[in-house]
């Protein structure tokens, strides 16, 4: 997609929060007719055509389709003020464009878009997952400092709700920009934590993920 067009969605999103407030006071004001609950409801279906037909686009590696068509949905959950849905199909089209190495766009769907969605919500567990992908995009465009500050806010939020998965996401995160600033011992450290709190969680899904954050370190010290 044309990324003067894509921007036009968002600033076109953005200002539909007052478009359905206004269709829902409609609706309570005028019981007898069911005409905004009928629009706001299909206006929900069309958003999850978009994203059932986005999520096929990207698995079949269409990713320029599946950025349409993630764009059309969150547009379309936005107008029916599903804002948990909007949030996911905003942060799945983040990904797609991490996916491409639009690394700028990716970054502008979630920090511009998505977080703020997710703060208007009060969703804790939104802002965890919008900074574990802003943590990932920073460290994808070499961006260190502010890779490691929203890998540590993502930690900071993953303590609070006890979500071992994501504190473990984020500890990773951590090592490996502490691996790209050749802080080796500090990021072996932490690779440690994360295993520890694996270990403590009985979770085997990052054991790899480990295990090639320290055959990197190794590498890497053999070169120096």
């Amino acid at each position: 997609m044309d990324k003067s067009v894509l921007a036009a969605i968002f600033i076109m999103m953005s200002g539909l929060g007052g478009v359905a407030q206004t269709a829902q006071q409609f609706s309570e004001e005028s019981p007898a007719f069911g005409a905004v609950n009928i629009v706001v409801s299909n206006l929900e279906s069309e958003g999850n055509a978009y994203f059932s037909d986005a999520e096929l686009s990207e698995r079949s590696g269409r990713y320029d389709e599946a950025i349409t068509l993630f764009s059309k949905a969150a547009f379309e959950y936005n107008s029916s003020n599903q804002l948990s849905r909007y949030g996911l199909a905003l942060m799945r089209l983040s990904n797609v464009h991490y996916l491409m190495n639009h690394y700028v766009e990716a970054e502008q769907v979630v920090l511009n878009v998505a977080l703020k969605n997710y703060a208007k919500m009060g969703s804790k567990m939104g802002q965890m997952e919008s900074y574990g992908q802003l943590g990932r995009i920073y460290l994808a465009s070499e961006q260190l400092t502010q890779s490691l500050w929203f890998y540590t806010q993502q930690g900071i939020l993953a303590r609070q709700l006890r979500n071992s998965g994501a504190h473990i996401e984020s500890v990773l995160g951590i090592a490996n920009v502490k691996i790209r600033k050749r802080e080796y011992r500090m990021a072996s450290d932490d690779l440690n934590q994360a295993e520890a709190l694996a270990r403590a969680s009985n979770n085997s899904r990052y054991a790899t993920k480990i295990k090639q954050a320290r055959a990197l370190i190794q590498a890497n010290r053999s070169k120096s």
